[in-house]
């Protein structure tokens, strides 16, 4: 009696059967793409999941780049992502915070007390003190008589000194935005790439049980034609 041929996947050879899978269980396009690869593919034989997942992170690569034209590091990285099945839903605030620097921190600070009615009170109440100590309490030498110059170039000092930190909170900000804009814009690729992998497998899934069912209707029209030949 001959030997039953043992399984082994079509592209590297390997008799592992934990990682085998069927050949016709392979998504149509993933099929075409492996038999134009190597020339040959067999619906009836086997594939291992490495050479699977392999063929679909290429399939993936190819559908971006009739899309798109190139692929960007974005697009890489979101490839990456599926091909190891990593999760890119993170908050991108936590590497963002941590990755601040001592000067980093004391312009946030500073721009968000300056930006509150706490700093508009205390500097109100600090005008009025400094105003009415020249004005009233030290009418005969006030050390900043009316119209209160050095006040002024107080004033001006802290505004000038002001601006720019909160400008470089605001810059850091926009970045936080951007950081945050391109998580989602991988989120989103990624979460499309799936939907439409998943829709191609429910498709060819639904495809081949039709086929079964119309090859198990034709084979019981068969048997009813013979019971009634021999009847």
């Amino acid at each position: 009696m001959n030997a039953k041929p043992e399984k082994a996947c079509q592209i590297c050879g390997t008799t592992e059967q934990s990682s085998l899978r069927r050949a016709i269980s392979v998504r149509p396009a993933i099929s075409k793409l492996i038999s134009q690869t190597t020339g040959g593919w067999n619906e009836n034989g086997w594939i291992c999941l490495e050479d699977l997942h392999e063929y679909q992170h290429r399939y993936v690569a190819i559908l971006l780049e009739e899309e798109k034209g190139e692929l960007g590091n974005l697009d890489r990285e979101v490839l990456k992502a599926l091909e190891e099945q990593e999760l890119l839903s993170k908050n991108p605030n936590i590497d963002f915070e941590a990755n601040r620097t001592p000067g980093q921190r004391l312009a946030d600070t500073i721009a968000t007390f300056g930006g509150s009615w706490t700093f508009i009170s205390i500097f109100g109440v600090f005008i009025l003190i400094w105003m009415g100590l020249n004005t009233w309490l030290l009418a005969t030498r006030p050390f900043d008589p009316f119209p209160y110059i050095l006040l002024n170039l107080v004033l001006s000092t802290l505004a000038a000194l002001q601006a720019p930190v909160i400008m470089m909170s605001q810059k850091r900000q926009e970045a936080r935005d951007r950081a945050q804009s391109v998580h989602d814009y991988q989120i989103n690729l990624k979460a499309e790439l799936e939907i439409r992998q998943l829709h191609q497998k429910i498709d060819h899934i639904l495809s081949r049980q039709w086929e079964r069912m119309m090859e198990i209707q034709e084979i019981q029209i068969e048997l009813i034609n013979e019971i009634r030949k021999g009847l």
